[in-house]
């Protein structure tokens, strides 16, 4: 089920980046494109840790496919990123629809391997939450 959500999570991004305004698929291999509110996206990134390798065999291997050096890839926004005991790294990303591609070799050729990998779409719900914080507190009790 994960496989056929990330593929449709793929194919949808790539659809996006496609038929968003002023892009094209020329300029998007020749430039980095800008995240703005109509193109970004957000994506959560569990990189849980291989428990039957010990950690220096892990971050041996991590050097070897050389994961700090591609990744973030370029105009990829890394929002977060935290160690989580128990899972191992959670990171979420932000940028362009077109960046997927980029991303998903980035953890492929970077990750795979050391980590077991799951990607979740994310959306910020700060606002929205605070929004109805303000709204329940003006609220007298009981209405």
């Amino acid at each position: 089920m994960k496989t056929g959500f990330v593929s449709l999570l793929f194919s949808t991004c790539l659809l996006a980046a496609t038929f968003s305004g002023g892009a094209t698929a020329q300029s998007a291999a020749t430039k980095d494109p800008v995240i703005s509110a109509d193109n970004a996206v957000m994506l959560t990134v569990f990189l849980k840790h291989d428990q039957s390798r010990p950690l220096s065999e892990l971050r041996a291997q991590i050097a070897k496919q050389e994961f700090y050096k591609v990744f973030p890839p370029a105009g990829v926004e890394v929002v977060s990123w935290n160690i989580t005991m128990g899972i191992g790294q959670v990171i979420v990303l932000r940028f362009p629809a077109s960046r997927l591609p980029a991303v998903n070799l980035a953890v492929e050729n970077g990750a795979w391997g050391p980590y077991r990998t799951e990607f979740f779409p994310t959306y910020d719900f700060r606002a929205i939450a605070q929004a109805e914080q303000d709204k329940a507190r003006q609220t007298p009790a009981g209405q």
